[in-house]
């Protein structure tokens, strides 16, 4: 299957602001990041999405009737959210950091529920045997899902970056797993 997931655009949020699932929209038309992304594509793909605004703006641009799936969400960072990460008391923040995999911020949930969650969503849409599929949702969701898939430790994960409004394609075999390219605009 070759799946094509795209990081939902920049949001209309402030510079060093911890969103997470907040549900905020975007600095620019979703139509107009539509417009781009629709080049890279294959015509009539079928389109999943996160239900966040962010994402599912776009997805509604992208084709007809996406699927909004709840699983494609962004980390929930509980108390943390719409706050500034330099406003995150350090000692938890520092927690986070330690233990970045296992860690929830308080009323939260931890980057091993997100994996959880999200490899489901991939484990059904396998099961769906159709060809290929575009996943519009999250830079959190990206990073767990090819830190898991590419066996990179928590330290690093840092170091996987996926741009505002880019696509990854991978090709999901049954036991095997081919990145083509990343961030691509």
């Amino acid at each position: 299957m070759e799946l094509f997931l795209i990081r939902h655009p920049e949001p209309a949020v402030p510079e060093g602001t911890c969103y997470g699932r907040s549900d905020i929209g975007l600095a620019e038309p979703p139509g107009v990041a539509a417009a781009r992304l629709r080049k890279i594509l294959p015509a009539g793909i079928p389109v999943y999405t996160s239900p966040l605004l962010r994402c599912r703006s776009v997805a509604e641009q992208l084709g007809p009737d996406p699927t909004v799936d709840a699983r494609l969400v962004e980390m929930h960072f509980g108390e943390w959210e719409m706050r500034r990460w330099d406003e995150i008391e350090k000692a938890a923040f520092d927690a986070w950091v330690a233990d970045i995999l296992n860690f929830a911020p308080p009323g939260g949930e931890s980057a091993a529920a997100m994996l959880a969650r999200t490899l489901a969503f991939l484990d059904e849409l396998r099961t769906s045997e159709a060809p290929a599929a575009a996943v519009v949702t999250h830079g959190g969701v990206l990073r767990v899902l090819f830190a898991h898939w590419l066996e990179v430790p928590p330290r690093r994960w840092p170091r996987l970056v996926f741009e505002f409004g880019a696509v990854s394609k991978v090709v999901l075999g049954r036991k095997d797993l081919r990145v083509e390219y990343l961030n691509r605009k």
